[in-house]
This record gives C-alpha cells, sequence and structure tokens, in this order.
C-alpha cells in the first residue's frame, strides 16, 4: 500500500521552503514492518509539483529520467530498487531514503532497460 504527499521542509524561521514529494510504502498486512518514506526534495536540476510546468505525482532530473508517483509501475520499480539497495519490509521502524539517489535505476527497471538484482 503507498500514499503520496507533496510537503514543504521548514527553515529555522518556521517558513515553509522546498517543494517534495514524499512516497510512503506500508507493508501489508498492517503492522507487519514499518513504513518506507522514499523522499524527493527540490533542488538544482530537479523538479517536483509544485509550479505550472509539473503535473501532480511527476519528479525528474531536468535532463535526464523521471517518473510519476501516481502510476502503480513507478511505485513498484522504486519498491524493487529500495529492497536492492537492502530495504527490509519487516524492520518495525520507519525508513527514510533519498529518491533521488533511486530515480535512475527506477526508471530503467520502469522502461524495462534494466532489472533489479532482487533479494
Amino acid at each position: 500500500m503507498w500514499t503520496l504527499r507533496h510537503g514543504h521542509r521548514r527553515d529555522d524561521g518556521g517558513r515553509s521552503v522546498d517543494c517534495r514529494e514524499v512516497l510512503t510504502l506500508s507493508p501489508q498486512p498492517a503492522g507487519t514492518g514499518g513504513p518506507l518514506r522514499i523522499v524527493f526534495a527540490d533542488g538544482p536540476g530537479r523538479y517536483v509539483p509544485g509550479g505550472a510546468y509539473s503535473g501532480s505525482g511527476d519528479v525528474g532530473l531536468a535532463c535526464g529520467a523521471d517518473l510519476n508517483l501516481h502510476e502503480p509501475g513507478a511505485v513498484r520499480a522504486l519498491l524493487d530498487v529500495a529492497l536492492e539497495q537492502g530495504w527490509q519490509p519487516g524492520e518495525r521502524r520507519p525508513v527514510e531514503m533519498d529518491g533521488w539517489s533511486m530515480l535512475e535505476a527506477a526508471a530503467a527497471v520502469r522502461s524495462g532497460k534494466a532489472r533489479p538484482e532482487g533479494p
């Protein structure tokens, strides 16, 4: 099961800054493990929703890979990459991973050009 949320980091003054998309994957059945939060924070050469030029759920590199986090295949590709990178769904604590470090591998899996090694 997954949810997608748009949010902002708070600066030292409490103001909202830096758009971010947070994809949360929750192991099922409920209570069998802690959630995985895959965070895509805005930055140079990256885009996340929050403006007129990107659609809801779109994340990507200005000159490279992209995904739409509303698409089940994109979410599955990120899950596969997270498992490959060591995420343990049975862990009881929440885990946060940087989505940008996973994007290119997940986009390759999504397009069928690569397959994750898998556990």
